[in-house]
């Protein structure tokens, strides 16, 4: 009867210092390309009247998240205060403006802001194929989107001493 007592004890230690454990963070190393397509089509049945994007992850591994875009319409611009992005075009094409100053300015959380447009700026087309890096702290925005615009997208958070 001992050594059941005993037993039991440290099975309960055990699983009490297993549920202690903060949970692991997901993890998604891999996507096909089937993956992919499917997510496209989903995103695409799943866009609403007017709705400028629809997000879904590809890839995670904490902290970073590798996600995918479907772009119909234009939506606002963006500043990511602590994260460059990085764009490839997966599919479509469209008109990106870089730099200048959030047009309407607001503050979504403590690290991004948002703005109806971008006054000043740098155009430039881009289309399947191309790759896109946009440094912390600038201005960007989708200005045209020509029917469809299919992005994988990457935050990359910078430390300081960059």
């Amino acid at each position: 009867m001992r050594s059941f007592t005993i037993s039991i004890a440290f099975a309960l230690a055990a699983t009490m210092a297993v549920a202690q454990q903060p949970a692991a963070q997901s993890m998604k190393e891999f996507a096909s390309s089937a993956d992919v397509t499917a997510m496209i089509a989903k995103a695409k049945s799943e866009r609403k009247e007017g709705q400028p994007i629809v997000a879904q992850r590809i890839l995670q591994l904490a902290p970073y998240n590798v996600n995918l875009e479907y772009r119909a319409s234009v939506g606002p611009a963006s500043i990511h205060e602590k994260e460059a992005e990085l764009f490839y075009v997966i599919d479509g094409s469209a008109t990106m403006v870089t730099g200048g100053k959030l047009a309407k300015e607001a503050r979504t959380n403590p690290e991004n802001l948002t703005g109806s447009g971008i006054d000043g700026g740098t155009p430039q087309e881009i289309a399947k194929g191309d790759f896109i890096i946009v440094p912390e702290d600038t201005a960007h925005w989708f200005s045209a989107i020509h029917q469809t615009l299919v992005l994988m997208s990457l935050h990359v958070p910078r430390t300081a001493g960059h």
